[in-house]
């Protein structure tokens, strides 16, 4: 017989009575009926019913025994009695009475019960993550993790897909975020970065031949947390393509995304193709490129006709630059006024002046700005938003972006208060037509807004005939549910057009020479149009999971503050590793320490 088991405790059946087995795992629950005493014994696979019975030599022990003690235990299996049976189990319908025991380790007392699904501090269970993921939940989690990956790894091969791998090691890049910078002891003062996303050596795959690429890509970014981001790394399934249009890249990832949805997840969504909404389109109706479409609100700027209205403050706004969103909600007119005074109030917690509305009920149409305005404004109002009797229209008013972001948070409470977002499907879009450029506001240039290696809309002609900030790119966001689950791109390919687009945003030829020499000297030997994206592996398994937090689906995460509380990272090094690196350590002044670290 095998020294720890022949079953696991999740494979007894009613097939297994009289049968003599061994089974190892945690003690999980006990319960001690004086005359005999009850253990669930959990492994990875399940969980088996144990007698103890008071004859037995090691019934003290056992009874003694902490939770989470790990046990093996030998014994026959019996049915247990009609009125014992555990339908929720799979193994209910049986139990192992105990001729031997041996306790394989103590546990020490628990910081917080495995058993329960109860609430307790996150960084609690940060700092014991391994006894966190023997609960229930999050080890379903992290399995679930685990089928998603190998499928999406099947269905990528199914579709042509090769998997490499690409370096970790690498040059700093300007992907957007910090850079995790890594020191050379070989090379003093220069320092490798970890790699943002594989952005730059996906190309580099397609340039050098081969044509289509994926991978299960580690990425790392020194980023603040977020409920759908982890700090310092994450996932994602990285995709390239050889001679391939953003419609090819649309199919591929409609069909890995509609393959996994189906299997992983019994909740419906929008079948493939998926809508395609341009950013423009997408910051009107929704005041943000990552739209929840389950919320059926839809803004409409109605700028114009406060632009002769009587409602100075506006008009006033819209002189100097400002726009008008709408943003009408039927059937509502009857909510109590707190209801609209908690709205302005939180309105006024975004960054708004205020929240002007319009009710329209009993034939009438009410609400604080009514006066200010003719007939004929309340009636294209109505129009123009499609809101009739027992509806309300709410009135954001400000310079884009605040007045994108502030009505889009608005039209997001709405939704959320009202319950307007159906929580059991799924509702997928691309988000097309980025620009390729935006005005930075801080210093005023001209910056790239999505990612740079991607080519604009028009090709150089584009680059020389248009205004920057009216230039449109093939960049694309798939988004579902209100959470971006990737970012992708047709590539530039063209140095001439690499070039120009840098120079645009502020980089000189040798600039572009020096930072991105392994691409710009590829391009100039022959490179093929190619196109990617690369869908967040954290996020979709998030969804799935129907989490709120990606923390919840992977296994050792960071907390909010971009540290490891189990191993206790980022941690201080000896000053004989400093000197190997040629690194002197100088502290913010709040910062400094008594102590030089220890040698």
């Amino acid at each position: 017989m095998h020294p720890f088991r022949t079953h696991t405790c999740g494979e007894l059946r009613s097939s297994h009575v009289g049968l003599e087995v061994r089974l190892s795992g945690w003690a999980f629950h006990k319960r001690d009926h004086g005359q005999l005493l009850f253990i669930d014994l959990r492994d990875h696979y399940g969980v088996s019913q144990v007698v103890i019975k008071p004859d037995r030599s090691f019934m003290d022990d056992c009874r003694h025994a902490r939770l989470e003690s790990v046990m093996t235990v030998t014994g026959r299996v019996v049915a247990r009695a009609p009125e014992t049976v555990n339908p929720g189990l799979p193994t209910g319908d049986v139990e192992l009475v105990a001729d031997s025991v041996e306790f394989q380790s103590q546990s020490e007392p628990l910081p917080f019960s495995v058993a329960q699904e109860e609430e307790c501090p996150e960084e609690l269970r940060l700092r014991y993550r391994f006894l966190d993921l023997r609960r229930d939940r999050l080890h379903r989690n992290i399995m679930l993790r685990s089928r998603v990956i190998a499928r999406i790894r099947e269905k990528m091969r199914a579709l042509g897909f090769n998997e490499f791998q690409t370096p970790i090691l690498t040059s700093s890049s300007p992907e957007g975020a910090r850079d995790y910078l890594v020191p050379s002891r070989l090379h003093p003062g220069c320092f490798y970065a970890l790699p943002q996303a594989p952005q730059q050596f996906k190309q580099l795959l397609m340039v050098s031949g081969f044509d289509r690429y994926f991978q299960i890509a580690p990425c790392f970014r020194d980023e603040d947390s977020r409920a759908d981001r982890s700090p310092g790394e994450f996932y994602q399934m990285d995709m390239e393509m050889s001679f391939a249009t953003q419609d090819d890249v649309f199919a591929v990832v409609e069909e890995l995304v509609a393959c996994v949805f189906s299997e992983f997840s019994a909740k419906p969504f929008n079948k493939p193709p998926f809508p395609r909404i341009p950013f423009a389109e997408a910051m009107l109706k929704y005041g943000t490129d990552k739209p929840d479409l389950r919320n059926p609100i839809v803004m409409r700027d109605v700028t114009s006709v406060f632009r002769e209205s009587g409602f100075n403050a506006f008009r006033t706004a819209i002189e100097k630059g400002a726009e008008v969103r709408a943003i009408p909600v039927p059937n509502i007119a009857d909510r109590p006024r707190s209801f609209f005074d908690k709205l302005v109030e939180h309105a006024k917690s975004i960054g708004s002046k205020g929240l002007a509305y319009l009710v329209w009920e009993g034939g009438a149409i009410k609400g604080p700005i009514a006066k200010f305005l003719t007939g004929a404004q309340t009636s294209a109002i109505a129009s123009a938003c499609e809101i009739g009797e027992g509806g309300v229209v709410f009135f954001v008013c400000d310079r884009r972006p605040a007045v994108n972001r502030i009505s889009g948070e608005i039209r997001a409470r709405l939704g959320a208060e009202l319950e307007l977002a159906d929580p059991n499907v799924f509702r997928f879009c691309w988000i097309v037509d980025f620009p390729m450029f935006e005005r930075d506001e801080e210093s005023g240039q001209t910056v790239f807004s999505h990612n740079p290696f991607s080519m604009p809309q028009g090709g150089l002609k584009a680059l020389q005939e248009q205004p920057p900030l009216d230039i449109l790119a093939w960049q694309y966001d798939i988004v579902c549910n209100g959470t971006e689950l990737s970012s992708g791109a047709v590539r530039n390919h063209s140095p001439e057009i690499m070039y120009r687009a840098f120079e645009m945003a502020g980089y000189s030829k040798q600039d572009v020479d020096e930072r991105f020499s392994g691409m710009i000297n590829a391009f100039r030997y022959g490179a093929p149009p190619h196109a990617g994206i690369a869908p967040g592996i954290d996020r979709i398994i998030m969804l799935l999971a129907d989490e709120k937090n990606i923390r919840e689906v992977i296994a050792f995460p960071m907390n909010q503050r971009a540290q490891d509380l189990m191993m206790g990272a980022p941690s201080e090094v000896t000053l004989k590793q400093l000197r190997e690196l040629h690194i002197r350590v100088a502290l913010p002044a709040d910062k400094e320490k008594k102590e030089q670290p220890a040698k």
